[in-house]
């Protein structure tokens, strides 16, 4: 982009990105050594929100690293200029009430994508899939991240 008249678009390229990465099974897998022994810490993609959710935002230079929990990318985010804010904007981050699965509790992240649309893992489909935003009223949205850099 060395025309001096071009002016990159960051917002509008960060959502379609988003928007793109639907479907896609870049985010499925991350290893890690687990007792000296390689594990896929997503599952194939099963656990994959927090991973899709801070490459984004890393790709963007929205968040200092890539991660594999919630707990650790909103805590990433908290420290890169995320702040919480009470309504969702297009562009933000979603964080939902966590759930229980088999007796585990498991926390959910994505992002808001339109009105009342986000982008989050799918843990069936185990790939990025649009959906309404608290899953048609399924899931309760309990934290919303918002960065400036985004206006």
């Amino acid at each position: 982009m060395s025309d001096k008249n071009t002016k990159s678009l960051f917002k509008e390229t960060y959502l379609s990105v988003i928007k793109n990465s639907v479907g896609t099974k870049s985010f499925q897998n991350f290893y890690a050594k687990i007792n000296n022994k390689k594990q896929d810490i997503m599952n194939g993609g099963e656990l994959s929100c927090a991973f899709f959710v801070s490459s984004i935002t890393t790709m963007f230079g929205l968040s200092a690293r890539v991660h594999g929990t919630v707990d650790n990318a909103v805590k990433d985010f908290l420290n890169f200029g995320w702040v919480e804010i009470k309504k969702p904007r297009i562009g933000a981050i979603l964080i939902w009430e966590d759930l229980n699965f088999e007796g585990e509790k498991h926390k959910h992240i994505g992002f808001y994508i339109t009105k009342d649309e986000a982008i989050s893992n799918n843990s069936v489909k185990k790939v990025p899939q649009k959906h309404s935003w608290d899953f048609k009223g399924k899931r309760k949205v309990v934290k919303i991240l918002w960065n400036e850099k985004l206006k």
